[in-house]
């Protein structure tokens, strides 16, 4: 019989392989598990006893870790969930296996308090995406454009945007996106996003494929041409400081911008979920509030008083 050390390579190299999950996912459930295996201190699956699993979660709720040490401050829940998720999956994938372990209906999550959205105002947005107006060069100009717009536009995630690549199709309305789990998608281009893009492939003079790439004043040794995660994220923040916008503004907050943008004008849920790319319902369902005040303001216009 295997131990858990090896059935953990097996299903990590499965949910890579057969399930399409990202490096960065399966290395994170690496971590996961193995934080588990270490504190159960067993190899045998048969072993992991739902006494371990209870044990194991009131220490990952008085966990502190890193920074929190100095002030006390133990584990979030959500945090806390990302260990147990990881943990039920492997089990899953033992069941499907025929190996005898502990029974991954047995986990439960913690219950969290519901996200709040981070969120502009439309007149806030309006400014956002006027701001690299203010550029004196030309080129990052149109960058800065390209990039707010076309996330306005798309609804991308901020690794979406930065896998693009240059061939776009400006022809078509519409992208094709490979997202989370290599599940691909249709997005679709306002007309400011293409002539956004239009005019910031025009005054470029490098022969990379990316999408977006760096200046020359950006570049660092070592590093590739196009623009990275981190270096959307200065942008878009740098951008939101230009436009006076005090909240913190993110690639995700113009995704949710995008989202909520949406529903207030009458798309519904389903389709939102979609264009999103989520895999599942309740993930969108975070942006219930917004068909919420739109009923509420449906009732103020309509309903009869009196």
């Amino acid at each position: 019989m295997k131990d858990l050390w090896a059935l953990k390579r097996e299903f990590l190299e499965h949910i890579e392989i057969e399930k399409g999950r990202s490096v960065k996912t399966v290395e994170n459930y690496d971590h996961y598990l193995s934080v588990f295996f270490d504190f159960a201190k067993v190899k045998d699956p048969k072993d992991l006893t739902f006494e371990t699993l209870r044990e194991y979660r009131l220490w990952l709720n008085r966990r502190s870790t890193g920074n929190n040490r100095a002030t006390g401050e133990t584990l979030k829940r959500r945090t806390q969930n990302y260990y147990l998720i990881a943990l039920r999956a492997f089990l899953k994938f033992l069941a499907k296996r025929g190996v005898s372990s502990l029974s991954a209906d047995q986990i439960e999550l913690a219950k969290v308090p519901e996200r709040s959205l981070d969120l502009i105002t439309p007149d806030e947005l309006t400014r956002l995406l006027k701001a690299p107006d203010s550029e004196k060069d030309p080129e990052l100009k149109a960058r800065g454009k390209a990039i707010l717009e076309l996330l306005f536009s798309t609804g991308l995630r901020v690794s979406e945007l930065c896998a693009l690549k240059r061939d776009i199709d400006l022809s078509l309305d519409e992208i094709t996106i490979r997202g989370k789990g290599g599940k691909v998608r249709l997005v679709f281009l306002s007309p400011d996003a293409k002539k956004a893009i239009k005019d910031y492939d025009a005054l470029r003079k490098d022969m990379d494929d990316a999408l977006f790439v760096k200046k020359s004043k950006e570049k660092s040794k070592g590093e590739g041409e196009g623009l990275t995660r981190r270096s959307i994220e200065r942008i878009v923040k740098q951008y939101a400081i230009k436009a006076g916008i005090s909240k913190k503004v993110t690639p995700h907050v113009v995704r949710h911008c995008f989202a909520t943008d949406l529903l207030r004008n009458g798309a519904d849920l389903r389709s939102v979920q979609i264009l999103l790319g989520h895999a599942n319902i309740t993930t969108t369902q975070i942006y219930t509030h917004v068909t919420d005040e739109h009923l509420k303001e449906i009732h103020k216009k309509f309903h009869k008083k009196g």
